[in-house]
Protein backbone atom coordinates (compact mmCIF):
# COMPACT_ATOMS: atom_id res chain seq x y z
CA UNK A 1 0.00 0.00 0.00
CA UNK A 2 1.51 3.36 -0.75
CA UNK A 3 0.84 6.78 -0.13
CA UNK A 4 1.77 8.85 -2.86
CA UNK A 5 1.70 12.66 -2.76
CA UNK A 6 0.57 14.17 -6.06
CA UNK A 7 2.07 17.06 -5.35
CA UNK A 8 5.96 15.88 -6.17
CA UNK A 9 6.26 15.57 -9.50
CA UNK A 10 9.95 14.97 -10.57
CA UNK A 11 9.64 13.21 -14.19
CA UNK A 12 8.26 13.33 -17.18
CA UNK A 13 7.92 11.36 -20.61
CA UNK A 14 5.28 8.71 -21.39
CA UNK A 15 4.01 8.60 -18.02
CA UNK A 16 4.28 11.23 -14.89
CA UNK A 17 6.67 10.22 -12.08
CA UNK A 18 5.60 10.95 -8.63
CA UNK A 19 7.23 10.71 -5.15
CA UNK A 20 5.45 7.77 -2.75
CA UNK A 21 6.13 6.74 0.76
CA UNK A 22 5.25 2.25 1.51
CA UNK A 23 3.31 2.84 4.58
CA UNK A 24 4.32 -0.99 5.44
CA UNK A 25 7.77 -0.68 5.04
CA UNK A 26 8.15 2.91 5.95
CA UNK A 27 10.31 3.46 2.72
CA UNK A 28 10.67 6.07 -0.17
CA UNK A 29 9.50 4.90 -4.09
CA UNK A 30 8.50 6.19 -7.05
CA UNK A 31 5.20 5.69 -9.19
CA UNK A 32 5.27 6.42 -12.53
CA UNK A 33 1.68 6.21 -13.96
CA UNK A 34 0.14 5.97 -17.52
CA UNK A 35 -3.75 6.84 -18.21
CA UNK A 36 -5.48 3.79 -19.47
CA UNK A 37 -5.95 4.56 -22.98
CA UNK A 38 -5.63 1.29 -24.94
CA UNK A 39 -4.30 -2.45 -23.65
CA UNK A 40 -1.07 -1.26 -24.85
CA UNK A 41 1.07 0.44 -22.27
CA UNK A 42 4.53 1.75 -22.25
CA UNK A 43 4.98 0.65 -18.84
CA UNK A 44 4.23 -2.81 -19.01
CA UNK A 45 7.28 -2.61 -21.54
CA UNK A 46 9.63 -1.07 -19.53
CA UNK A 47 8.99 -3.34 -16.33
CA UNK A 48 9.83 -6.46 -18.46
CA UNK A 49 13.45 -4.79 -19.71
CA UNK A 50 13.67 -3.55 -15.98
CA UNK A 51 13.14 -6.93 -14.46
CA UNK A 52 15.29 -8.57 -17.35
CA UNK A 53 18.32 -5.82 -16.19
CA UNK A 54 18.06 -6.36 -12.61
CA UNK A 55 20.94 -6.30 -10.71
CA UNK A 56 23.16 -4.04 -12.67
CA UNK A 57 24.82 -1.09 -11.21
CA UNK A 58 23.40 1.88 -12.64
CA UNK A 59 20.08 0.52 -13.43
CA UNK A 60 16.57 1.18 -10.55
CA UNK A 61 15.14 -1.38 -9.06
CA UNK A 62 10.92 -2.28 -10.25
CA UNK A 63 9.06 -3.37 -7.64
CA UNK A 64 5.89 -3.55 -9.10
CA UNK A 65 3.80 -3.40 -11.84
CA UNK A 66 -0.47 -2.94 -12.46
CA UNK A 67 -3.45 -1.01 -13.06
CA UNK A 68 -4.44 1.25 -10.14
CA UNK A 69 -7.87 3.03 -11.17
CA UNK A 70 -7.91 4.57 -14.43
CA UNK A 71 -3.98 4.13 -14.79
CA UNK A 72 -1.33 1.93 -15.28
CA UNK A 73 1.08 1.98 -12.60
CA UNK A 74 4.93 1.50 -12.27
CA UNK A 75 6.89 1.27 -8.75
CA UNK A 76 10.61 1.52 -8.64
CA UNK A 77 13.30 2.88 -6.83
CA UNK A 78 13.15 6.84 -5.79
CA UNK A 79 16.11 8.52 -6.91
CA UNK A 80 17.81 11.90 -7.31
CA UNK A 81 17.94 15.14 -9.34
CA UNK A 82 18.62 14.54 -13.41
CA UNK A 83 21.83 15.39 -15.01
CA UNK A 84 19.80 18.13 -16.09
CA UNK A 85 18.65 19.65 -13.69
CA UNK A 86 22.08 19.37 -11.95
CA UNK A 87 23.49 20.72 -15.26
CA UNK A 88 21.61 24.11 -14.83
CA UNK A 89 22.50 24.36 -11.24
CA UNK A 90 25.88 24.05 -12.24
CA UNK A 91 25.86 26.93 -14.74
CA UNK A 92 25.45 24.82 -17.65
CA UNK A 93 29.21 23.39 -17.21
CA UNK A 94 30.55 19.79 -15.23
CA UNK A 95 34.30 19.94 -14.44
CA UNK A 96 36.52 17.81 -16.38
CA UNK A 97 36.87 14.85 -13.49
CA UNK A 98 33.12 14.99 -13.22
CA UNK A 99 32.15 14.27 -16.43
CA UNK A 100 34.74 11.11 -16.76
CA UNK A 101 33.28 10.06 -13.84
CA UNK A 102 29.81 10.03 -15.15
CA UNK A 103 31.52 8.92 -18.72
CA UNK A 104 32.85 5.71 -17.32
CA UNK A 105 29.72 4.48 -14.79
CA UNK A 106 27.36 4.93 -17.77
CA UNK A 107 29.81 3.41 -20.20
CA UNK A 108 29.92 0.13 -17.98
CA UNK A 109 26.20 0.68 -17.30
CA UNK A 110 25.34 0.62 -21.19
CA UNK A 111 27.65 -2.42 -21.18
CA UNK A 112 25.62 -4.51 -18.82
CA UNK A 113 22.38 -3.18 -21.01
CA UNK A 114 23.92 -4.18 -24.16
CA UNK A 115 24.79 -7.31 -22.84
CA UNK A 116 21.58 -8.20 -22.02
CA UNK A 117 20.94 -7.56 -25.64
CA UNK A 118 18.80 -4.26 -24.97
CA UNK A 119 19.74 -0.83 -26.30
CA UNK A 120 18.11 2.00 -23.88
CA UNK A 121 18.02 4.20 -27.54
CA UNK A 122 17.04 7.43 -25.82
CA UNK A 123 20.44 8.54 -23.51
CA UNK A 124 20.58 12.25 -22.65
CA UNK A 125 20.57 14.33 -19.28
CA UNK A 126 16.86 14.19 -18.72
CA UNK A 127 17.34 10.45 -18.53
CA UNK A 128 20.29 10.30 -15.80
CA UNK A 129 19.36 10.68 -12.81
CA UNK A 130 22.24 10.37 -9.71
CA UNK A 131 21.46 8.17 -6.39
CA UNK A 132 20.32 9.21 -2.62
CA UNK A 133 21.85 8.46 0.17
CA UNK A 134 24.73 6.08 0.43
CA UNK A 135 24.13 6.12 -3.66
CA UNK A 136 24.69 9.84 -4.04
CA UNK A 137 28.03 9.13 -6.64
CA UNK A 138 25.73 6.60 -8.19
CA UNK A 139 24.43 7.30 -11.82
CA UNK A 140 21.26 5.65 -13.13
CA UNK A 141 19.91 5.19 -16.60
CA UNK A 142 16.40 5.55 -16.29
CA UNK A 143 13.25 5.89 -19.18
CA UNK A 144 13.27 2.04 -20.42
CA UNK A 145 10.36 3.25 -22.69
CA UNK A 146 11.62 3.30 -25.93
CA UNK A 147 14.26 0.64 -25.39
CA UNK A 148 14.56 -2.44 -27.34
CA UNK A 149 16.17 -5.99 -27.93
CA UNK A 150 19.40 -5.31 -30.44
CA UNK A 151 19.81 -9.56 -30.76
CA UNK A 152 17.25 -11.85 -31.85
CA UNK A 153 18.52 -14.61 -29.15
CA UNK A 154 16.72 -17.75 -30.59
CA UNK A 155 17.84 -17.28 -34.36
CA UNK A 156 21.49 -15.49 -33.04
CA UNK A 157 21.07 -12.75 -35.46
CA UNK A 158 21.33 -8.81 -34.96
CA UNK A 159 17.96 -7.07 -35.94
CA UNK A 160 17.72 -5.76 -39.26
CA UNK A 161 18.84 -2.46 -40.73
CA UNK A 162 15.45 -0.56 -41.68
CA UNK A 163 13.85 2.91 -42.24
CA UNK A 164 10.70 3.89 -41.28
CA UNK A 165 10.70 4.67 -37.42
CA UNK A 166 9.42 7.66 -35.72
CA UNK A 167 12.34 10.23 -33.83
CA UNK A 168 12.59 8.97 -30.18
CA UNK A 169 12.86 11.27 -27.22
CA UNK A 170 14.74 15.10 -27.53
CA UNK A 171 15.65 16.03 -30.99
CA UNK A 172 18.90 17.73 -29.47
CA UNK A 173 19.75 14.64 -28.01
CA UNK A 174 18.43 12.36 -30.78
CA UNK A 175 21.57 10.91 -33.30
CA UNK A 176 21.42 11.48 -37.20
CA UNK A 177 20.10 7.68 -37.68
CA UNK A 178 17.03 7.98 -34.72
CA UNK A 179 16.47 11.77 -37.05
CA UNK A 180 16.49 9.66 -40.21
CA UNK A 181 14.24 7.35 -38.98
CA UNK A 182 16.59 3.97 -39.12
CA UNK A 183 16.59 1.14 -36.23
CA UNK A 184 19.48 1.98 -33.57
CA UNK A 185 21.58 -0.29 -32.29
CA UNK A 186 24.52 0.05 -29.63
CA UNK A 187 26.69 2.61 -31.41
CA UNK A 188 23.82 4.91 -31.05
CA UNK A 189 23.64 4.59 -27.69
CA UNK A 190 27.31 5.46 -27.02
CA UNK A 191 27.40 8.48 -29.85
CA UNK A 192 24.53 10.04 -27.34
CA UNK A 193 26.52 9.26 -24.26
CA UNK A 194 29.56 10.94 -25.80
CA UNK A 195 27.49 14.05 -26.99
CA UNK A 196 26.44 14.18 -23.24
CA UNK A 197 30.19 14.52 -22.46
CA UNK A 198 31.16 17.31 -24.81
CA UNK A 199 27.87 18.79 -23.45
CA UNK A 200 28.88 18.78 -20.18
CA UNK A 201 32.14 20.10 -20.79
CA UNK A 202 31.60 22.92 -23.10
CA UNK A 203 28.35 23.89 -22.26
CA UNK A 204 26.67 23.22 -25.28
CA UNK A 205 26.61 21.07 -28.87
CA UNK A 206 27.00 22.60 -31.92
CA UNK A 207 23.95 22.72 -33.31
CA UNK A 208 22.28 24.13 -30.01
CA UNK A 209 21.83 27.83 -29.10
CA UNK A 210 20.47 29.23 -25.65
CA UNK A 211 17.19 29.08 -27.74
CA UNK A 212 17.34 25.49 -28.88
CA UNK A 213 14.41 24.33 -27.69
CA UNK A 214 12.74 26.62 -31.01
CA UNK A 215 14.61 24.62 -33.08
CA UNK A 216 12.63 22.38 -35.31
CA UNK A 217 14.13 18.51 -35.43
CA UNK A 218 14.90 18.98 -39.46
CA UNK A 219 17.10 22.13 -38.68
CA UNK A 220 19.27 20.61 -35.59
CA UNK A 221 19.55 17.45 -38.33
CA UNK A 222 20.84 19.41 -40.81
CA UNK A 223 23.32 21.38 -38.88
CA UNK A 224 24.39 17.99 -37.14
CA UNK A 225 24.80 16.17 -40.34
CA UNK A 226 27.51 19.48 -41.33
CA UNK A 227 29.16 19.51 -38.45
CA UNK A 228 32.71 17.60 -38.29
CA UNK A 229 33.98 15.91 -35.28
CA UNK A 230 36.07 18.94 -34.61
CA UNK A 231 34.62 21.51 -34.58
CA UNK A 232 32.05 19.68 -32.31
CA UNK A 233 35.17 18.24 -30.07
CA UNK A 234 36.77 22.07 -29.78
CA UNK A 235 37.96 22.13 -25.99
CA UNK A 236 37.66 18.60 -24.83
CA UNK A 237 40.03 16.10 -24.26
CA UNK A 238 41.40 14.72 -27.71
CA UNK A 239 40.29 10.91 -26.48
CA UNK A 240 36.60 12.64 -27.08
CA UNK A 241 37.29 13.37 -30.88
CA UNK A 242 39.18 9.39 -30.71
CA UNK A 243 35.55 7.79 -29.05
CA UNK A 244 33.24 9.39 -31.89
CA UNK A 245 35.72 8.34 -34.74
CA UNK A 246 35.94 4.91 -33.64
CA UNK A 247 32.39 4.99 -33.35
CA UNK A 248 31.32 6.22 -36.81
CA UNK A 249 33.89 3.71 -38.13
CA UNK A 250 31.37 0.89 -36.89
CA UNK A 251 29.12 -1.07 -39.45
CA UNK A 252 25.88 -1.37 -37.72
CA UNK A 253 25.66 -4.68 -36.90
CA UNK A 254 29.65 -4.42 -35.52
CA UNK A 255 29.59 -4.56 -31.30
CA UNK A 256 31.22 -1.82 -30.00
CA UNK A 257 34.46 -2.33 -28.01
CA UNK A 258 33.25 -1.24 -24.39
CA UNK A 259 36.97 -1.75 -23.33
CA UNK A 260 39.09 0.67 -25.49
CA UNK A 261 36.46 2.91 -25.18
CA UNK A 262 36.68 2.38 -21.10
CA UNK A 263 40.75 2.40 -22.11
CA UNK A 264 40.29 6.33 -23.51
CA UNK A 265 38.48 7.82 -20.44
CA UNK A 266 40.81 6.15 -18.22
CA UNK A 267 43.60 7.60 -20.67
CA UNK A 268 41.70 10.58 -19.53
CA UNK A 269 42.05 10.17 -15.71
CA UNK A 270 45.28 9.82 -15.37
CA UNK A 271 45.51 13.28 -15.60
CA UNK A 272 43.51 13.89 -13.41
CA UNK A 273 44.57 14.38 -9.40
CA UNK A 274 43.79 10.83 -7.67
CA UNK A 275 40.86 12.26 -5.44
CA UNK A 276 39.40 13.82 -8.35
CA UNK A 277 39.42 10.48 -9.93
CA UNK A 278 37.19 8.73 -7.65
CA UNK A 279 34.61 11.19 -7.05
CA UNK A 280 31.37 13.22 -9.28
CA UNK A 281 31.47 17.09 -7.82
CA UNK A 282 28.00 17.69 -8.05
CA UNK A 283 27.38 19.23 -4.72
CA UNK A 284 28.93 22.71 -4.68
CA UNK A 285 27.46 24.38 -8.14
CA UNK A 286 29.83 27.64 -7.68
CA UNK A 287 32.74 25.52 -7.32
CA UNK A 288 33.76 24.66 -10.88
CA UNK A 289 36.94 23.61 -12.23
CA UNK A 290 37.13 25.65 -15.74
CA UNK A 291 39.64 23.46 -17.99
CA UNK A 292 41.51 24.90 -20.67
CA UNK A 293 40.97 23.83 -24.52
CA UNK A 294 44.63 23.30 -25.27
CA UNK A 295 45.00 19.10 -24.41
CA UNK A 296 46.47 18.32 -21.48
CA UNK A 297 50.34 17.10 -21.19
CA UNK A 298 49.85 13.49 -22.55
CA UNK A 299 47.53 13.81 -24.78
CA UNK A 300 49.53 15.13 -27.68
CA UNK A 301 50.30 11.52 -29.48
CA UNK A 302 46.86 10.63 -29.65
CA UNK A 303 45.78 14.59 -30.88
CA UNK A 304 48.19 14.31 -33.79
CA UNK A 305 46.79 10.28 -34.50
CA UNK A 306 43.65 11.74 -35.04
CA UNK A 307 43.85 15.23 -36.50
CA UNK A 308 43.88 14.77 -39.78
CA UNK A 309 40.68 12.76 -39.42
CA UNK A 310 38.83 15.69 -37.40
CA UNK A 311 38.58 18.11 -39.89
CA UNK A 312 37.13 16.11 -42.51
CA UNK A 313 34.95 12.91 -40.30
CA UNK A 314 31.29 13.97 -40.05
CA UNK A 315 29.05 12.50 -37.59
CA UNK A 316 26.26 11.44 -40.22
CA UNK A 317 29.10 8.56 -41.31
CA UNK A 318 27.94 5.63 -39.41
CA UNK A 319 24.49 5.73 -40.94
CA UNK A 320 26.52 5.15 -44.18
CA UNK A 321 27.69 1.77 -42.75
CA UNK A 322 24.95 -1.25 -42.86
Amino acid sequence: MYNVNLNSTYGLHLGTVYCAWNILNDTDLAIKLEPLTNNSTSLEHEYHILKQLEGGVGIPHVFWFGREAAYHALTLDLLGPSLHNLFLAHNQMFDLHTAVNLGDQLLSSLEYIHSRNYVHSDIKPHNVLIGRGNLGQTAFIVDFSAAREYWNTEAHTHMPFCHGRRLTGTPAFASINNHLGVVLGCCDDLKLLTYMLIYFLCGSLSWLTSDHKKFSSSSILACEVDTTIEVLCHGTPSEIATMLIYLCSLAFSEDPDHDYLQSLLNDICTTLPPSAACSLDLGQPSDLIMHSTSSPKGHSVALCEVDCQLKTTTLCRLTCHV
